[in-house]
């Protein structure tokens, strides 16, 4: 199975100081055929205004990654963490058993660009837990480099899911192959830029789904990309 997910075709809203794509259901935009893929429920592609972030407010039972394109994003949470991501970071919360947090483009001239991703954990109610790690470009040039997983295997940042989330930069003749575990299924969701996916040119916010064979990545211009390998006992 391979089937690409437009950007052209996911949900959006603007909210003036929020302008924010979704590529499954989220909050107003619901979709049956889009309510995830595997424990993947959430990727949000938002631009948060200057001066402008989402107030204090609750999660529980999930795993919420920030991955900062542009910009910069502060983080504070009643956990007593407090933390400002930039490019290159990876912000891991663990809501459990629930947490509030808060989240803020303190910048008075330029906007935040991030994305938000949901995963399922395979564990519920568990205490709430908060991690960062910083993954410099060059580690991510040419090649996908691991940012999270189960067991925080590589330096990557730890999650409570049978996932694996990759991270690569790729221009020209860089390129990179993915092989799936057997039963395995892979989303691809392209950051920014343009690369060719398994022989499919996406652009940024386009998406691939399959579940089957290797990835391969290349002929990339100023490309970004996301790869996530999942459990694939779910739709």
């Amino acid at each position: 199975m391979t089937e690409l997910r437009p950007a052209a075709e996911r949900g959006h809203a603007n909210h003036g100081w929020l302008d924010s794509y979704h590529s499954f259901s989220f909050a107003g935009y619901q979709d049956p055929q889009h309510m995830g893929f595997g424990p993947l429920r959430v990727i949000n592609e938002d631009r948060v205004a200057p001066g402008s972030g989402f107030g204090t407010h609750g999660h529980r039972d999930m795993e919420i990654i920030s991955y900062v394109l542009e910009g910069a994003l502060a983080h504070k949470d009643s956990m007593g963490t407090g933390s400002t991501i930039v490019p290159g970071d990876v912000q891991r919360m663990s809501a459990g058993r629930g947490v509030l947090h808060s989240e803020y483009n303190d910048d008075q001239a330029g906007s935040t660009h991030f994305l938000q991703i949901w995963i399922e954990p395979d564990v519920t109610g568990i205490a709430p837990s908060y991690e960062q790690k910083h993954f410099p470009a060059e580690e991510k040039r040419g090649r996908l480099r691991l940012i999270a997983s189960p067991d925080g295997r590589a330096g990557s940042v730890s999650i409570h899911q049978d996932a694996l989330l990759y991270a690569g930069l790729f221009d020209g003749a860089e390129s990179a192959k993915y092989s799936l575990g057997e039963g395995r299924k892979g989303y691809v969701h392209v950051a920014r830029g343009t690369v060719q996916v398994n022989g499919h040119a996406l652009r940024a916010g386009d998406a691939l789904k399959t579940d089957a064979g290797p990835i391969e990545i290349g002929r990339g211009e100023g490309a970004e990309v996301l790869v996530f390998d999942l459990p694939g006992d779910r739709a």
